[in-house]
């Protein structure tokens, strides 16, 4: 009986196969410890360097003045807003947190600005929910992410009493997000 593969064959097909599958493209996404390009370990002083292909504002009256930048703007090249980035206070600076403006960004499950409360539900565990006057702030258990949802999305009943504390089983599950963003200090 003829054999139909040699063994060195069908290791090399095997080889081949294995480094022929695509790398994840992380350009868009939020994982644990990296937003995007953004690693969370990342100096603000890098930010330039890291983001060379697009346009970093910064208030240059902070600059002029001496003291800290409070925002960084990061822009696609066509002017698309991608991210706000705060710096923190400490003598060399790393981002403190995020504003997530580009709905092409979403996490290893999915969730990005485009999705809704019943998106967050379904994917993460939720540790609390803040309220304040317009909002509604919700915090999960496995990511440094957080969302805000206007209160405008909730029942007219719970709109406008800010006294009131949100509970998520009052959440509509079609509640859009507003804002997202991450928190890593």
């Amino acid at each position: 009986m003829k054999q139909l593969i040699s063994p060195i064959a069908l290791l090399v097909l095997v080889l081949t196969l294995t480094h022929c599958t695509k790398e994840k493209d992380t350009t868009f996404l939020i994982a644990k410890d990296a937003v995007g390009k953004l690693q969370r370990t990342d100096l603000v002083s890098n930010i330039s360097e890291i983001y060379a292909q697009d346009s970093v504002v910064t208030d240059s009256s902070a600059l002029n003045m001496g003291s800290a930048t409070k925002k960084i703007q990061i822009y696609e090249k066509g002017g698309k807003h991608l991210l706000t980035l705060n710096p923190s206070s400490d003598s060399i600076p790393k981002i403190e947190n995020l504003r997530i403006f580009d709905p092409r960004f979403v996490s290893d499950k999915g969730v990005g600005l485009n999705s809704t409360f019943k998106d967050i539900k379904e994917n993460y565990t939720i540790k609390k929910i803040v309220t304040s006057r317009n909002n509604v702030v919700i915090f999960i258990k496995e990511s440094d992410m957080y969302f805000t949802i206007s209160r405008e999305e909730l029942p007219a009943s719970l709109r406008y009493d800010a006294s009131i504390n949100i509970e998520a089983v009052q959440i509509p599950d079609k509640a859009k997000i507003k804002y997202l963003m991450v928190g890593w200090e």
